[in-house]
């Protein structure tokens, strides 16, 4: 939160974070009270991951962000310093939405969560691709065997029985999320997102506009 809103303090259009809480609703309500500071979800970010199973999130600046930061902190004042976080239940987990967050939180969630099983195929083509020569370079300078390359096929169906497990699972969880955007009226992901993830530059200088109306994005 402290490196979004250095963000904000600079004009900065376009501030990534990556999930490391192994929660991926925590994460979405994180991405509500992004949006109370002034920077709402966007999808994908063109950063790539680096070999990480987290991919990059893009949370785009909104045109009121001055007026939001404003707003959020007069009803949150002690927000960064521990306190209540705007839209989030006051003591225990900060990041537990309240009952009027709750629905914004849940289709942020839905559209991280069919975001982030879009990225399941090219991660598994990677390592397919890898993995390979990290066994191979090994055996290059101890000598190959019958049975080393017999040990090294093992170990890559294994993996690739495991991506393929991985896929079935990122399919269903794209039809599951997809269906509730589907039921609130929200198209996802919306053309401006996929281009920003085709394209490192997208979105350096631009801001998207806030649709009135929009379920899937909260409100100030």
């Amino acid at each position: 939160m402290k490196a979004l809103l250095r963000n904000g303090s600079q004009g900065v259009q376009r501030h990534d974070a990556r999930n490391l809480q192994r929660s991926w609703r925590k994460f979405a309500a994180f991405a509500y009270v992004a949006g109370q500071y002034g920077y709402e979800y966007e999808g994908l970010s063109p950063i790539p991951p680096k070999g990480s199973p987290n991919p990059y999130f893009a949370f785009r600046r909104t045109p009121d962000a001055v007026e939001r930061v404003t707003r959020t902190a007069e009803r949150c004042p002690t927000a960064l310093q521990g306190g209540q976080l705007p839209g989030m239940c006051l003591g225990g987990n900060r990041l537990r939405p309240s009952a009027e967050a709750r629905r914004d939180v849940d289709l942020l969630h839905a559209r991280i969560m069919v975001d982030y099983s879009r990225t399941h195929r090219q991660r598994g083509v990677i390592a397919f691709v890898i993995l390979p020569f990290a066994m191979l370079l090994p055996l290059s300078r101890t000598g190959f065997s019958g049975t080393t390359l017999l040990v090294c096929a093992a170990i890559w169906l294994f993996f690739a029985a495991l991506w393929g497990l991985g896929l079935l699972i990122a399919r269903r969880r794209l039809t599951k999320y997809g269906r509730v955007l589907t039921a609130a009226g929200v198209a996802w992901p919306t053309r401006q997102a996929a281009s920003d993830c085709r394209s490192p530059e997208a979105g350096q200088g631009t801001v998207v506009p806030r649709r009135a109306g929009d379920p899937g994005r909260p409100s100030p």
